[in-house]
């Protein structure tokens, strides 16, 4: 299945390479650790808030297609969901 991405998530995308370009010019820099890893972090943060928006994003249109299919039942699909965020970090 095909699935178009929101601009919203590419947005996100977008600022985490800014972000981790900035990290890079942090180390160039000689920054300290400590900034570094802060920097990191965010990264991590946001990365994770756009997985855990994509992956919901796209379940629910799973399930609008399955039931508009004839099939009530998500709950396969809501645990491959949630494997994908599981297996994630």
């Amino acid at each position: 299945m095909e699935y178009n991405y929101p601009n919203e998530i590419k947005t996100r995308l977008r600022r985490i390479e800014g972000q981790i370009r900035g990290v890079l010019r942090l180390m160039d820099e000689g920054k300290s650790c400590k900034e570094v890893v802060s920097q990191l972090s965010a990264i991590r943060n946001a990365s994770d808030r756009a997985l855990a928006q994509i992956v919901a994003e796209n379940l629910q249109q799973c399930i609008l297609e399955e039931q508009a299919n004839g099939n009530p039942d998500p709950g396969k699909m809501v645990k491959e969901a949630v494997e994908l965020l599981v297996k994630s970090r």
